[in-house]
């Protein structure tokens, strides 16, 4: 006989080992018990898809978070929708009471709703303050994060809709002011459901570029709820984590999103952007042209004062006759040497006259002067003067010295 019975389950998750497990059908039962079970929730979405047929009383939207990814299947009933003062759309904000549901055959999560709120531009706006306030206690405003923009990017990355009038606009302006500038454009949605991530992304496909010099988001105008990515936690947490200086060009000059506070730079138009990422080639070559002109007057005035100065030295005295001093020291010289010639003179001439009288002197006293006037001087053989006649002796030579010569002569007696 064959048994009938039915297998017994674990009675908890817990209990569950490899040799009794649950099957697919147990755990079905027992998540829709639990969700069943579970308290209906306010959340809040941006509706992707809305579909509603004609004659069925049931709506189906998509409900999708704008922060990431993630979507659910919300399930209305078609009153729920009429309810409403104006009809929804794709791309709407909302929030809607719902409940949590599974469904056994095909194992999916799908949310029914019973309320559903657009979420209106007072609480839009209540929202983006509470988020201001908590980004800037996080210091993703602070200027001391803002960094400058590169005098003169090697390339520029732009974030912007596909074939947009931001682009043109961007583009054509930098060109207009610096035609060699290069860009890399990255397109992307800016609005709906895909625009966050794909703008996020973008920024971080370019920040990861090392040619990049700055990163430019542009979008033209629209209304608060068009502009609602560029106010989104997700984007600007990207933005502040970007190591490239980053340009917001969002919207009109009235337009402000909350990517305008975590940008380096805010442009109030993408016309401005484009204007403010590059300098003006002709305002830079005419800022060289004044430069020099300036630095050549300064030069012309510089040379014309050392030339006043030089010409001033020059017309001192000591240099506009620099031999005066030394013409006053010849005049001096030239008189002292006069006064010494006639000096040395005059003492030659006194001592020629004394030199004259003492030459006279020793002329008249001079044993020449006598033997001049004939007389003679005998000397002995050996030179000695002869005296006195005592030791002479008969035959004794002498020599008798004339005035004009000498003369041999002999004692006789």
């Amino acid at each position: 006989m064959v048994s009938t019975s039915v297998p017994e389950y674990p009675a908890t998750a817990g209990e569950t080992t490899a040799e009794r497990p649950w099957p697919v059908r147990l755990l079905t039962s027992r998540l829709g018990e639990y969700l069943a079970r579970a308290p209906a929730l306010w959340v809040e979405g941006q509706v992707v898809q809305l579909v509603r047929r004609p004659g069925q009383s049931l709506c189906y939207l998509t409900l999708r978070d704008p922060d990431v990814d993630l979507s659910f299947q919300v399930t209305v009933h078609a009153r729920v929708l009429d309810s409403l003062d104006a009809p929804l759309s794709d791309g709407a904000r909302v929030v809607a009471h719902v409940r949590a549901q599974l469904y056994p055959r095909r194992g999916s999560l799908s949310l029914a709703a019973d309320q559903v709120r657009p979420v209106g531009v007072g609480e839009l706006l209540a929202r983006l303050e509470h988020l201001k306030r908590l980004l800037a206690a996080e210091g993703l405003f602070a200027p001391e994060r803002k960094r400058p923009l590169p005098f003169l990017p090697r390339a520029v990355g732009l974030v912007c809709g596909r074939a947009s009038a931001a682009e043109r606009d961007v583009v054509e302006n930098a060109r207009r002011r610096w035609p060699a500038v290069t860009f890399v454009i990255k397109p992307v949605a800016v609005q709906g459901p895909a625009a966050v991530t794909e703008v996020a992304a973008a920024v971080a496909a370019l920040d990861a570029d090392p040619e990049i010099d700055v990163i430019v988001v542009a979008r033209g105008g629209g209304s608060l709820e068009d502009l609602l990515p560029f106010s989104n936690e997700t984007l600007l947490r990207a933005v502040a984590a970007c190591r490239t200086p980053l340009v917001s060009a969002i919207g009109h000059e009235n337009d402000n999103p909350l990517l305008d506070l975590v940008a380096d730079l805010r442009a109030s138009t993408p016309t401005d952007a484009g204007k403010r990422i590059v300098p003006d080639v002709a305002e830079q070559l005419a800022g060289v042209t004044a430069a020099r002109q300036r630095a050549a007057a300064a030069m012309r005035g510089r040379l014309d004062r050392e030339e006043q100065h030089l010409r001033a030295l020059r017309s001192r005295p000591v240099l506009a006759a620099p031999t005066r001093l030394l013409d006053q020291h010849a005049t001096t010289l030239g008189e002292l040497r006069a006064r010494a010639r006639r000096c040395l003179t005059s003492r030659l001439d006194r001592a020629e006259n004394d030199l004259g009288h003492l030459r006279g002197r020793v002329v008249a006293l001079s044993p020449a002067a006598t033997l001049a006037r004939g007389y003679a001087v005998l000397q002995h053989p050996d030179g000695a003067v002869v005296r006195s006649p005592e030791g002479l002796t008969a035959g004794t030579r002498l020599r008798a010295r004339l005035a004009d010569g000498e003369l041999a002569v002999r004692v006789d007696d």
